[in-house]
């Protein structure tokens, strides 16, 4: 049956479709690879009652925060005509539960979508749910195109990453003003370079993502932890994984240690190649490790293709790199990172290695540069390969 209550002229909720698309823009770096999307409710005189945006990877969709955001303000759902949405809810359950059933509990009996979902195992899957159960839903084409507001998730839902899936990989380092990634010996011991706010900032990001990755070289050279600590939730420490193809990572590692008050660890996991030194192998058991072996590339260290769909199965979906160039370069170099993070620390000279050629040759996009404390963050996309 249709409504007899009057819908907002396209016009207007077309409007409200790009502002609040613009809006989830903002947080493009820190939900990737989910896409940003931007919801409001919308009274009867056109009017933004609520917003919501997804803000943080593994947290709530952008429908749920405008849910909430409107419960807050005491008012009745009636007085809601339309929830307006910048990308089709999700239907299926994840990380969180699908968006759809939270609309439907919801009661609201109008939802205004700007663009479908891409990915064809579910394009279209909400609005056949949500019609099912009397929901009106109107589609505004060309509002706030999945193109403008959320691009990287056209590149995550491409037909080659939904045939051979993979994780979303940040690269993150810092170097300094000269491009160095170890600053002078009489700075920050010979090791730090980035201020104590970009510290902390670096907590939250390894809190929302799902694995840590990092190489032998690295484990050896800097003894890392690789583990969380305040600011960060302690609830969901992301995995550690080592690419270690002889198996070199010394079984009294840091990594190893058992999590000290205020920080947490998850599981280290170790791949190297099939065959590598068996006694060292037993001996990174009776660590604490699970090592796992991979098959070899052309160069003979773990193949980099099967580390991260051996992560896809262990569930890694959102993995950030941390680790030296020689890794770092061979990630770049087959097409594997999708995104970037780059401190940039106030400090002059260094020593031993620069990205800086690497950086000048890469396809950055949507480049977003800030500041945190002294430094300077670049955040960036980088472009699409087809490997």
């Amino acid at each position: 049956m249709p409504s007899t209550v009057a819908s907002i002229p396209r016009g207007r909720m077309a409007q409200i479709l790009a502002e609040v698309g613009e809006r989830a823009r903002a947080a493009r770096f820190e939900i990737a690879p989910n896409p940003a999307v931007g919801a409001a409710l919308v009274a009867a005189d056109g009017s933004i009652l609520a917003e919501g945006r997804h803000l943080v990877y593994g947290g709530p969709h952008a429908e749920i925060e405008a849910l909430r955001a409107y419960r807050a303000t005491g008012r009745p759902m009636a007085d809601v005509h339309t929830l307006a949405i910048t990308l089709e809810p999700c239907s299926t359950t994840g990380k969180t539960p699908a968006c759809t059933d939270a609309i439907i509990k919801s009661g609201i009996k109008r939802v205004a979508i700007a663009d479908l979902d891409p990915d064809p195992r579910h394009r279209g899957r909400a609005l056949a749910i949500l019609g099912e159960h009397g929901i009106e839903v109107e589609t505004h084409p060309g509002a706030a195109p999945l193109s403008v507001v959320s691009p990287h998730f056209e590149s995550y839902t491409s037909y080659e990453r939904l045939r051979r899936p993979r994780p979303w990989l940040i690269a993150k380092w810092a170097q300094t003003r000269s491009g160095h990634l170890s600053p002078p010996e009489d700075v920050g011991e010979g090791r730090w370079i980035s201020s104590p706010e970009s510290l902390r900032e670096v907590q939250l990001l390894r809190s929302h993502v799902d694995a840590i990755v990092t190489g032998v070289g690295t484990v050896v050279a800097d003894d890392p932890r690789l583990t969380v600590r305040f600011p960060a939730g302690l609830d969901r420490p992301p995995l550690r994984v080592v690419l270690d193809t002889e198996l070199r990572t010394p079984p009294d590692a840091r990594i190893f240690r058992p999590a000290e008050r205020g920080e947490a660890g998850g599981p280290v996991y170790i791949l190297c190649r099939a065959g590598a030194n068996g006694v060292r192998h037993r001996e990174l058991l009776a660590a604490g490790a699970r090592v796992h072996p991979l098959r070899p590339g052309a160069d003979g260290r773990v193949h980099l293709r099967e580390s991260l769909e051996w992560m896809w199965r262990f569930g890694v979906r959102r993995a950030l790199l941390e680790t030296g160039p020689t890794l770092l370069s061979s990630y770049f170099e087959a097409g594997f990172v999708d995104q970037v993070r780059i401190y940039t620390g106030n400090v002059n000279g260094g020593r031993g290695d620069s990205l800086a050629t690497l950086l000048a040759g890469t396809k950055l996009l949507e480049r977003s540069d800030r500041e945190v404390g002294p430094d300077a963050v670049l955040e960036a996309f980088v472009g699409r390969s087809s490997r």
